[in-house]
């Protein structure tokens, strides 16, 4: 059996450890050089860097958690009131979905057909998918996001702890500087490698994008934007324009 793994399946977790990450080297360095320019003694120094790395990374944990709960709640909450329109009114949510089905560019009959087979399996996950869109991708997870949050934080802030551990009194505030610029554009570089960033120049270069978003739509039959305007916005209009094919140039 083939399976894909896709970059989306990261989104849970790889936007609280980017932000984890970038507020542990960039808070923590500040504290450091805010000490370092007011003492010579590394011991201030240090102490401070230590307890910013701790309440830093119990900060974002908690506060990572309390965001995606609500997240959560709303997506729970949806669901709920998703439920009890099944149980009222069940051939008005069968026709709503059937409508949903029509807007993305099946005929009448067809969408009726894969909404009532669609009913008849499952109702509930069916509408949270096409109406709402709420998948097990998408799902929000607060404990995953906590996690990632707050042990990304702890990774950024150990370069700025290490340099306040061993890096030279007199030119701790110019080496921390050096050192917070060098982990901020490695950060974004690893940051766009695990969620493909790194890929999309490459890949884009072999697909049609003028007009290959036509017909295509997102939860609740609402259209999306064209491929070529997302390569327009992404890429950038050069790449749109040199990778679409002569006949649809025409």
């Amino acid at each position: 059996m083939h399976e894909e793994e896709h970059y989306v399946n990261r989104s849970n977790w790889l936007r609280a450890a980017v932000l984890g990450a970038n507020d542990g080297i960039i808070s923590v360095a500040s504290i450091v050089i805010g000490v370092a320019a007011a003492t010579t003694s590394r011991e201030p120094i240090l102490l401070a860097a230590l307890a910013a790395t701790v309440a830093g990374a119990l900060s974002m944990a908690a506060g990572e958690y309390i965001s995606v709960s609500s997240q959560s709640d709303l997506e729970r909450a949806d669901l709920d009131r998703e439920a009890r329109e099944l149980a009222d009114h069940p051939r008005e949510e069968e026709r709503e979905l059937a409508g949903i089905y029509r807007a993305r560019g099946l005929s009448d009959e067809l969408a009726r057909q894969v909404a009532a087979a669609l009913t008849a399996h499952d109702p509930l996950t069916a509408h949270a998918r096409d109406e709402l869109g709420i998948s097990k991708i998408t799902q929000a997870q607060p404990t995953r996001a906590a996690l990632a949050s707050g042990l990304s934080f702890l990774a950024g802030a150990a370069l700025p702890v290490l340099v306040a551990a061993v890096g030279p009194l007199r030119g701790m505030v110019p080496v921390q500087y050096g050192i917070t610029l060098l982990a901020l554009v490695l950060l974004g570089a690893l940051a766009a490698r695990t969620g493909g960033g790194a890929h999309l120049g490459r890949r884009s270069a072999h697909l049609p994008l003028g007009h290959g978003g036509h017909g295509r739509y997102g939860p609740g039959g609402v259209p999306f934007r064209s491929s070529g305007a997302l390569a327009n916005r992404f890429v950038g209009p050069k790449a749109t324009q040199s990778s679409t094919p002569s006949r649809l140039k025409r």
